[in-house]
């Protein structure tokens, strides 16, 4: 901690938005672990002691490549043109500008941060006009008169504040969890340096900090104990192991909370029986289940034992694995049923007691991430959307899964999703029977490809998207809509109509939410032409994607690590 603390514009607002969670009127109530993370995310924003810039917000990563500068700045202008008087009526303005959805209007400039944050997305133009009214160009120059530069040059689509964050080993990261302590574990497709393609996964583990700073080796990451390639799976065991499922090696890796490889060198393969592996949970009763996508596979851990695993079934042996296409993700549900998105039309659910006991259940479209919330409905990303459009996706990537395999069928998947648009993608609720929720699937324009769903402490629910350069991320409207802005149905767009934007966001897997209610967002691939055969030599290397993005203090804060469906914090 600093020894001398500047108060101003630029500390005022990075406290508010580090802390959005936890700030009632003047005091700021959360448990240790959530105020520890909080408060250790102010120094990426600004210099404590001296009031102004932080490291991060303006390192190479972020400061000229992203808008968070110039938002953060334009806000700290809004701010000082009340503290100032730089007209008689320049507090009012400020305060009708920061006005909430709800019509509450802020009375200091402390509320009227906190008014912006808790609803970044509300007509942020407003706050944006303040630059004209406060800070109008003089006669003869181009530039405004103001406190803090960089400023905004057009209005906002919202005012959010994202930061990327990279190192640790990470390149184009998959499935990722947090551990009891708020640490970010992700494993990567890829690892740093490679020309790497859809064909060669190689990647290891990485470790970050609840504030974003890496803390496993710069360029390798965590490697060992099978680790080669990771997927779409990552659990914490209820001993605080990380489980990571592999494609390169065809197995799954354990390793400790330090990054040690549990498991050896060739990783859990049961003799060389996996295929490619991905989805893992840990369910609360302790027992480890995972899946393998390309040989139709289920597989158990008793009380997260893995040197005591079984291969429930494969293929046509018997249930659920008969009824699997290319089982992709999976979670329990509050009667330890198992939900299991399966790459196709379909989701399957068992009973984790029996799991021959299978039911399939329409979803209409491809499907990757499902997730679940308070009230046993279950969330589901439809990739290709569930429209006529989708449909013939869904065609002709089964006749690459029969012709080529998963590899070639996921190619095709990734270059078509990688064209889609706002509102290719949908969202389908299935509640705890099976049926669909009235309205389902949910379509926005902020859906262009939707690929990972999580569900925040409010039953809020939130999606990456793997679409498109700069994909956006989506809040919608969860289920009990007393926690939505007013107005707000289930299943409506919370964030703009594009959905939150910048901070380096790339074409993306996974999203989380953390002890803090900071989101998290794994970029994945960045450079699709580098991804296959033929790419340029200078721009062979940038397949993977680069960093997390981290969007602090959005989303009501859940119990981490996830076992079983999100609990608030």
């Amino acid at each position: 901690m600093a020894a001398r603390v500047t108060i101003n514009e630029l500390t005022t607002i990075a406290a508010v938005w580090t802390h959005n969670q936890f700030i009632d009127g003047t005091t700021i109530r959360a448990q240790p672990l959530q105020l520890k993370i909080a408060a250790g995310n102010v120094p990426s924003f600004v210099d404590l002691a001296s009031g102004g810039w932080g490291g991060t917000i303006q390192d190479p990563l972020n400061g000229g490549q992203t808008p968070t500068m110039a938002n953060f700045a334009t806000l700290a202008n809004a701010l000082s043109g009340c503290v100032t008087r730089v007209k008689a009526d320049a507090c009012g303005a400020l305060f009708a500008a920061a006005r909430g959805p709800a019509g509450e209007t802020p009375a200091d400039t402390l509320s009227a941060a906190q008014a912006i944050a808790r609803a970044p997305w509300y007509q942020p133009e407003r706050a944006f006009a303040l630059l004209e009214q406060f800070y109008p160009v003089p006669p003869g120059k181009t530039m405004r008169p103001v406190p803090y530069m960089p400023y905004l040059q057009v209005a906002p689509s919202a005012w959010v504040l994202p930061l990327k964050f990279d190192g640790g080993g990470y390149r184009a990261g998959g499935k990722a969890m947090f551990d009891a302590d708020g640490n970010l574990w992700v494993g990567n497709n890829f690892t740093i340096g490679w020309q790497a393609n859809d064909a060669l996964w190689q990647g290891n583990a990485s470790k970050f900090d609840p504030n974003g700073k890496a803390l496993s080796p710069q360029t390798i990451g965590f490697a060992g104990g099978g680790m080669q390639g990771g997927t779409f799976g990552a659990a914490i065991d209820r001993k605080g192991n990380v489980w990571l499922s592999s494609y390169g090696s065809k197995s799954i890796a354990v390793f400790d909370t330090n990054g040690k490889p549990l498991t050896p060198p060739e990783g859990i393969n049961f003799g060389g029986r996996l295929g490619l592996m991905q989805g893992i949970i840990t369910a609360p009763d302790g027992d480890v289940w995972a899946l393998g996508i390309s040989k139709r596979q289920l597989l158990h851990f008793p009380k997260g034992d893995w040197r005591n695993g079984r291969i429930v079934c494969e293929g046509d042996s018997g249930e659920p694995c008969k009824s699997f296409t290319a089982p992709f993700h999976l979670a329990i549900d509050q009667q330890d049923r198992i939900w299991v998105s399966d790459s196709s039309v379909h989701v399957i659910r068992f009973t984790a007691s029996d799991p021959s006991k299978a039911e399939r259940f329409d979803v209409r479209s491809n499907n990757s991430g499902l997730n679940i919330d308070s009230q046993g409905n279950v969330w589901v990303t439809n990739r290709f959307g569930a429209g006529l459009l989708g449909l013939a996706h869904m065609v002709d990537m089964a006749v690459h899964l029969k012709a080529g395999g998963v590899l070639s069928a996921s190619d095709y998947l990734t270059r078509t999703m990688s064209e889609q648009k706002g509102g290719s993608g949908s969202i389908t609720v299935l509640r705890p029977d099976g049926t669909q929720l009235p309205g389902s699937p949910f379509r926005g324009g902020g859906l262009p490809g939707p690929w990972a769903v999580v569900v925040d402490g409010n039953d809020n629910v939130w999606v990456s998207n793997f679409a498109m350069p700069a994909s956006p991320i989506v809040q919608l409207c969860g289920v009990r809509t007393e926690n939505c802005p007013p107005g707000f149905n289930t299943g409506d767009q919370i964030s703009p109509p594009g959905g939150y934007v910048g901070g380096g966001l790339q074409l993306q897997t996974d999203i989380a939410v953390g002890p803090a209610g900071d989101v998290w967002v794994m970029n994945n691939w960045q450079d699709i032409g580098s991804c296959y055969p033929g790419a340029s030599e200078a721009l062979s290397t940038r397949c993977g994607g680069q960093g997390v993005v981290i969007f602090f203090g959005m989303a009501k804060p859940v119990r981490s690590p996830q076992i079983g469906p999100a609990s608030p914090l």
